[in-house]
């Protein structure tokens, strides 16, 4: 169905009273900023949208839950508020306040104004300049990646239906390929 038939179906269910500010947002394509469901201790909210957005391109959800639904981006900010070294912590800030003013000079917007499919070519452009480099200093995607990794493959979700994961594990078998001991996956624990 495309918007004009969407927009035609709507307005006949309501009676035909859709206003005009409303049929153009939905004419172009107008959707909802993101929003978190969960409340940053270091971060701002607008820089807890951003991180939600970002980890959730990372490891978006398929038939697993995606990085949000697990709670990456709560993770995140706990890690900068009580790990963190206040350099680091700094650095981090630093960095997030460079991708979104990077966004904004390469794409015109920033980070979350751009449309989904804009923000996702963006971070993969910039993981892959960041893998192709050879920085002295860590890339702040690298950074938020590997946040992103450990938070994800630390939470049930990601240890229990990601990763192998037995609580009691079963009999020893000492010497069998590796195709065998775990139907492919690498285990949570060890």
């Amino acid at each position: 169905m495309d918007r004009r038939e969407a927009l035609r179906r709507t307005a006949l269910m309501i009676g035909g009273i859709v206003s005009a500010p409303t049929m153009l947002g939905i004419m172009n394509g107008c959707t909802a900023k993101p929003t978190i469901n969960w409340k940053p201790v270091f971060l701002s909210p607008e820089q807890g949208i951003l991180i939600s957005e970002l980890t959730e391109i990372i490891i978006p959800k398929t038939d697993t839950p995606g990085a949000k639904d697990v709670g990456v981006p709560g993770f995140i900010d706990v890690m900068l508020k009580d790990v963190y070294e206040k350099k680091d912590q700094d650095e981090f800030l630093q960095g997030l306040i460079a991708f979104d003013e990077d966004a904004k000079n390469t794409l015109g917007d920033s980070f979350i104004d751009l449309d989904p499919e804009q923000r996702t070519e963006y971070v993969y452009t910039l993981h892959a300049k960041a893998l192709k480099d050879n920085a002295k200093e860590r890339p702040f995607i690298l950074k938020v990646k590997e946040l992103t990794v450990a938070g994800y493959f630390t939470s049930e979700a990601g240890a229990t239906q990601v990763l192998q994961y037995e609580p009691v594990p079963g009999a020893y078998h000492g010497c069998i390929p590796l195709s065998e001991a775990g139907n492919g996956k690498t285990w949570a624990t060890s």
